[in-house]
C-alpha cells in the first residue's frame, strides 16, 4: 500500500508519504496563513524523499475538519485534484481521528480549538468513537475530564491537556481507516459551525 496524506486543518501543516518500505513525515508549525504557499512544495518533497510518484499512490487522504475553514478547503481541493489527475480514490479523516489514533489512553477526549472560548470535541475509547462531535465550553469539557476522559489536542488550546503528534496521528488515522476510501467526489468538509463570513451575513 502507498498513499499521500495531508493535514491543513489547523495552524500546522502535516504531509505524510507512505509505502511499505519507507515513510516520510514532514511538519511545519504555525503556518496557517501559508498553507497554500507551502503545500505543493511539501508534497513534492515528501514524495521525492519516499522514492515514489503521485501516480504510484493507491489513494490520497485529507483531514476534512473540524478546524480552519480556509485550511480545510485548501486540503480537500488539493487532494481532489491529485485524485482526479491520477485516477485514484480519496480518504477522509477528521481532526479528531488524528488526535485519537495517536493517544495512548483508553478513554480520551479529542479537542480542537473552536475559537470564541469554545472547543470542538469528540470522545473515543481506543479508536472507537463513543461520544459524538460537539462544540463545548471550557466548563463542559472540564466536566468530561472529571468523568475520566483524558483530554488530548494536536495544538495548544485554552485547556490543559496532553499533546498528540500531528504527523504520527495523521499516519495512524489513515492506516486505521484506509479501508474507507471512496471516490474523490465524495470528499466533503466537516464543518461544525458556520464561518464568520456566513455569521456576519445574518
Amino acid at each position: 500500500m502507498k498513499f499521500l496524506a495531508i493535514d491543513t486543518s489547523g495552524k500546522h501543516l502535516s504531509v505524510v508519504a507512505y509505502s511499505e518500505t519507507k515513510t516520510v513525515k514532514l511538519f511545519a508549525e504555525d503556518c496557517a496563513m501559508k498553507h497554500s504557499v507551502l503545500l505543493m512544495d511539501k508534497i513534492g518533497e515528501a514524495l521525492a524523499r519516499a522514492d515514489m510518484s503521485a501516480r504510484e499512490c493507491d489513494f490520497f487522504a485529507a483531514v476534512v475538519g473540524p478546524g480552519s475553514f480556509t485550511g480545510i478547503r485548501i486540503g480537500i481541493s488539493t487532494v481532489k485534484g491529485l485524485c482526479y489527475a491520477c485516477g485514484k480514490p480519496a480518504l477522509a479523516v477528521t481532526s479528531f481521528d488524528c488526535i485519537a489514533y495517536n493517544g495512548e489512553s483508553a478513554k480520551k477526549l479529542a479537542l480542537v480549538d473552536a475559537g470564541r472560548g469554545e472547543l470542538y470535541a469528540c470522545g473515543y475509547e481506543g479508536t472507537r468513537q463513543i461520544l459524538p462531535p460537539a462544540i463545548l465550553t471550557l466548563a463542559e469539557a472540564e466536566v468530561l475530564v472529571k468523568e475520566g476522559y483524558v483530554p488530548l489536542s494536536a495544538e495548544k488550546i485554552p485547556l490543559e491537556c496532553g499533546r498528540s503528534d500531528p504527523c504520527e496521528g495523521l499516519l495512524s488515522a489513515v492506516l486505521g481507516k484506509a479501508g474507507e476510501r471512496a471516490p474523490a467526489g465524495a470528499l466533503r468538509a466537516f464543518y461544525m459551525r458556520r464561518s464568520s463570513a456566513e455569521e456576519n451575513r445574518k
